[in-house]
C-alpha cells in the first residue's frame, strides 16, 4: 500500500478534521479510580502485530495483559483471575469501529480432586494452605492443589446476529477447556519454569478459519518499560535525551538530561502479569475490510455481585442481571496522562463507537500545557532560549487524531474511517525480524511498529511522549517507505511533511523526548507468547 506525497498530505486532512468530534485515546496501569480497586480485571497493555517468529508470517498475534504490578513472590494465592469476568480481545475488519470478531476468554479454578490436597494429621485428614504440596513439572501434575482452567469462545458479530463456537485442541476437538500455568512460584516449587509454561501453549482449531492458530494464558515478566514513579511526581526527572544517543554513553545531548537505563524502569525486572495470548492465521481476521484491523481488549463484570454471608470455596458470592464492561485498553498510558479524572472510568465503561464523547481531551490534550508549566523556564534558561510556550499550537490537535484515531492513509488507515480509539494494524506490512526491529516503530521507518500495531519491543513511552509534544510537524524519514515520488532512503528526500502540522507549531517537536527506560525486542523471546517465561517468587 504506497501513495503519493500529495495524496498522503491531502487524505490525510481529510480523514482528521472530518472526524474531530468523534475521538478519544485509551488506558493502562490503574489508570482510573474504579479499576485500581479491581485488579483481576484490570487490563494493563494489549499488543497487536504480525508474528515474526520464524515460520509464522502468515498469523498475526494478540497479547492482553492483566493484574498490574505482581510482585513474584506475591503468594500464598498469586494472580488467579476472575471466574466471575468475561475478558474479551475485540476486531473491528471494516473500520465502522464496532467488533466483527470477539474472542472471550473465560476461567474457572478448581481444587486437586474436588476436595483439595489433605494431609493426615492425627486422626484427621486437614486440607493444606498452599496451591501446590512439592514440585511441579506438567499441567496435571499430583502435587497442584489448585487448578485454573479457560475457554476461549470466537464470537462474530453483534447483538442478536451473532454466533458463538468454541476454539479446541487441534488433536482432539473434544477439548475445549486448556488449563492456565501456576504462577512462578519459585524454583524449588517449578524447577524449569520455561519448560513447564510451555506446556500450556495450545494448537486450536477457530471456528471458520481453516488452519489452526494458537493460544497461551499464563503469568509473564512485565515488558512494558516505563519510569512510573518519577512521571507521575509530576515528571520528577528531565525528560530529554542526556546522550547524543539512546545508549551512547557520551552525555553529549540535553544538559542534565536523562539516560537510557533499566535502572529508570520501575517494571521491566521487577513484576509479572498475566497473558492472555493468542495467534490466529491473518487470513481470518480481515473480514471484508482493505486488510487493516483494529483492535481493543476488555474485561466486564456481572452487574449485580452480592458478597456472601457464609462463603465456601468457588461460592464466595452470587450474581445475576448482565454484564457491565469494567475495562478497556488499546493504545498505552493515554487514560492515565490525557483522559481527565472525572471521565476515567466512564472510558473504561465506554465503547470505540462512541467516542466522540471524550473529543476534548484529544483535541486539546493538558499533557503538554502540563509539561509546558513544569520545564519551559528550566529549557530557557539552559539553552538561552525564549520559547513563549513548549506545548504545540496547532489546535484542535489533528496530528494526534491522525496518529491514533484514524490511523496514517496509506499505512494503517481502515477501508472506513471511524475515529475511534483502537490499535491500527496493516497485516500487509510483512513482520520485521526480532533482531530487525527498530524500538521506534513507524517514525524509526519500521513499519511494523507502533502505531501500525504494537509489538512487545515498541518504546511506546517514548513514541507517545514526543508525537503529543509535535513530532509530527516536523518532517519524517518516511518518504520512501510511503512510496512518495523522488525520495531516496537515507537522503534528505526521504523527510516529508506529513502536512498535519508545521514546525512552527511545535517548538520542540524535533526534541528527542524520553523517560529514560529503554525497551528491545531483544530482551523478549523470539517466539509465541513473546514475553519471557515470569519471575520467580524466590530462588533455591
Amino acid at each position: 500500500m504506497t501513495v503519493s506525497k500529495t495524496s498522503l498530505v491531502m487524505a490525510a486532512l481529510a480523514g482528521t478534521v472530518a472526524f474531530l468530534p468523534q475521538i478519544t485515546l485509551a488506558s493502562s496501569h490503574r489508570e482510573a479510580p474504579a479499576i485500581a480497586g479491581m485488579p483481576r480485571v484490570d487490563a494493563t497493555d494489549f499488543y497487536m502485530f504480525r508474528s515474526y517468529e520464524p515460520n509464522r508470517q502468515a498469523y498475526t498475534t494478540f497479547i492482553a495483559n492483566y493484574i498490574p504490578v505482581q510482585a513474584p513472590y506475591g503468594g500464598p494465592n498469586y494472580f488467579t483471575l476472575d471466574h466471575d469476568a468475561l475478558y474479551d480481545i475485540k476486531i473491528d475488519s471494516n473500520g465502522d469501529a464496532v467488533e466483527d470478531y470477539t474472542f472471550r476468554f473465560k476461567f474457572s479454578t478448581a481444587l486437586s480432586g474436588g476436595t483439595g490436597i489433605k494431609l493426615p494429621i492425627g486422626d484427621k485428614n486437614v486440607a493444606i494452605p498452599l496451591r501446590n504440596a512439592g514440585s511441579i513439572a506438567n499441567p496435571n501434575d499430583a502435587n497442584i492443589n489448585e487448578t485454573e482452567s479457560f475457554r476461549v469462545s470466537l464470537i462474530t458479530g453483534t447483538g442478536h446476529s451473532a454466533t458463538s463456537a468454541r476454539l479446541a485442541l487441534a488433536s482432539d476437538p473434544t477439548v475445549v477447556n486448556f488449563a492456565k500455568p501456576i504462577d512462578n512460584i519459585g524454583s524449588k516449587s517449578i524447577p524449569d519454569y520455561p519448560a513447564y509454561a510451555n506446556k500450556h501453549i495450545y494448537t486450536v482449531t477457530i471456528p471458520g478459519c481453516s488452519t489452526p492458530g494458537r493460544v497461551f494464558v499464563g503469568q509473564r515478566a512485565e515488558a512494558f518499560a516505563v519510569n512510573l514513579g518519577s512521571v507521575f511526581d509530576l515528571v520528577n526527572l528531565v525528560p530529554i535525551e542526556g546522550d547524543s544517543a539512546p545508549g551512547a554513553g557520551d552525555g553529549k545531548g540535553f544538559p542534565g538530561g536523562i539516560t537510557q537505563s533499566r535502572n529508570n524502569d520501575d517494571l521491566v525486572g521487577k513484576a509479572n502479569v498475566t497473558s492472555l495470548a493468542l495467534e490466529v492465521p491473518t487470513t481470518c481476521l480481515v473480514g471484508t475490510g482493505n486488510g487493516v484491523i483494529g483492535g481493543w481488549t476488555t474485561a466486564s463484570l456481572p452487574t449485580k455481585r452480592v458478597l456472601s454471608a457464609n462463603p465456601t470455596y468457588n461460592a464466595t458470592d452470587s450474581t445475576s442481571g448482565g454484564y457491565t464492561q469494567v475495562s478497556r485498553l488499546s493504545n498505552p498510558l493515554v487514560n492515565e496522562v490525557v483522559i481527565g479524572l472525572p471521565d476515567k472510568d466512564k472510558f473504561n465503561e465506554s465503547r470505540p463507537k462512541d467516542d466522540g464523547q471524550f473529543a476534548t481531551y484529544v483535541t486539546n490534550p493538558s499533557l503538554p500545557a502540563l509539561l509546558n508549566l513544569l520545564f519551559k523556564d528550566a529549557v530557557n534558561a539552559t539553552l538561552g532560549t525564549s520559547i513563549p510556550n513548549l506545548a504545540p499550537s496547532n489546535l484542535p490537535r489533528t496530528d494526534l487524531v491522525t496518529a491514533f484515531l484514524t490511523g496514517f492513509p496509506g499505512l494503517n488507515q481502515q477501508k472506513t474511517v471511524t475515529a475511534s480509539e483502537m490499535l491500527r494494524l496493516n497485516t500487509a506490512v510483512p513482520a520485521t525480524p526480532r533482531g530487525k526491529q527498530k524500538t521506534f516503530g513507524v517514525v524509526a521507518e519500521d513499519l511494523a511498529g507502533f502505531p501500525n500495531g504494537r509489538r512487545p519491543g515498541d518504546d511506546t513511552v517514548d513514541i507517545a511522549l514526543r508525537v503529543v509534544m509535535g513530532a509530527l510537524c516536523h518532517p519524517v524519514p518516511l518518504g520512501a517507505e510511503l512510496g512518495v515520488p523522488g525520495a531516496v532512503e537515507d537522503q534528505p528526500s526521504d523527510l516529508i511533511n506529513l502536512g498535519l502540522c508545521q514546525p512552527s507549531d511545535a517548538p520542540v517537536g524535533n526534541v528527542p523526548f524520553t523517560d529514560g527506560a529503554p525497551i528491545s525486542a531483544k530482551e523478549l523471546q523470539n517466539s509465541f507468547p513473546y514475553l519471557k517465561a515470569p519471575l520467580p517468587g524466590a530462588h533455591s
